[in-house]
């Protein structure tokens, strides 16, 4: 049994005089215990709906969530098991409140499982920060130490599923990868899951056991990480491949997928891909392509 389950997931963000969205228009995924799954796709994807939908912060409008085989229910509502669901948010800046002392923000997530013996200077020194760290404020530190803080603060409530939601887009470049190493790290080491949520393949073909591609609110593609690297199958994925920097020195520039992702609140016709695919066909155009587990007519399930 999966640690995760994810099946036919919709999300709809719903606004007075407005058409609805549909930020997650159907998604399925998985994530096993001890495995580190990366969720990939542009920006606007649904991404990061998909995650708050995880973690009961967005309520669902169909499909279904279960962790541990349990059903996710809204933040509020939820019971003590699904504190087992934890989250890294994107931006550092803001997900630590700059009033409070850091040891003290990691002291409330060891109250979560009754950790009376774990400190939080022992926390920060599994993030690779300094013990004396716990009497400082969020302020006194740099974008990479709030994130390593952040994953602390996350592991002090002993998870069985880490979600990082884009959690690395907002640090510079040399710490990127570093925090996502660790992240990975933290999680397998303990055996928990971990949902690693980025726009960047590149990081996560460092971290992740397998790969799911998310378009417009939909996962079209999903294997494992040196298979889908090696070989992708859906032209979404491959477009996305083909848009990595290769530091190979001949100033060669990557390739451009053309167009923009669509309006969700009127997505295409049929694929939802067909208007920016190169390989796009008549039935692509007409019908949607089942999961299986490549939704695209060039590779029809059997």
């Amino acid at each position: 049994m999966s640690l995760l389950s994810v099946d036919d997931l919709v999300v709809e963000h719903r606004s007075p005089g407005r058409p609805h969205v549909r930020a997650v228009a159907g998604a399925s995924l998985t994530v096993a215990a001890g495995e580190v799954v990366g969720l990939v796709g542009e920006s606007g994807c649904g991404k990061s709906t998909l995650a708050r939908a995880v973690c009961g912060l967005n309520p669902v409008t169909g499909g279904s969530i279960t962790f541990e085989g349990q059903p996710v229910t809204p933040l509020g509502l939820r019971r003590r098991t699904l504190t087992g669901i934890q989250m890294v948010f994107q931006d550092p800046y803001a997900s630590l409140n700059p009033r409070r002392r850091v040891g003290d923000q990691i002291a409330d997530g060891l109250r979560v499982p009754g950790d009376t013996t774990t400190k939080p200077a022992d926390l920060l020194e599994r993030v690779g920060l300094p013990r004396e760290f716990a009497g400082r404020h969020p302020h006194e530190f740099s974008g990479g130490q709030r994130q390593r803080i952040a994953i602390a603060r996350a592991l002090a409530a002993r998870p069985r599923l880490l979600i990082g939601d884009e959690p690395i887009s907002a640090l510079d470049a040399s710490a990127q990868a570093q925090v996502a190493r660790l992240m990975r790290d933290l999680a397998v080491e303990s055996g928990a899951g971990l949902l690693f949520i980025s726009h960047d393949l590149s990081v996560v073909r460092l971290i992740a056991d397998r790969i799911a591609v998310m378009y417009l609110g939909k996962i079209v593609e999903v294997g494992d990480t040196a298979e889908v690297w090696a070989n992708p199958r859906h032209p979404y994925t491959r477009a996305l491949l083909g848009a990595i920097p290769k530091p190979d020195g001949l100033g060669v520039l990557p390739a451009e997928l053309p167009g923009d992702v669509p309006d969700p609140a009127d997505p295409p016709r049929g694929c939802r891909f067909n208007p920016r695919c190169p390989q796009v066909m008549d039935i692509c155009r007409d019908k949607e392509p089942d999961f299986g587990p490549v939704a695209c007519w060039l590779h029809e399930p059997t």
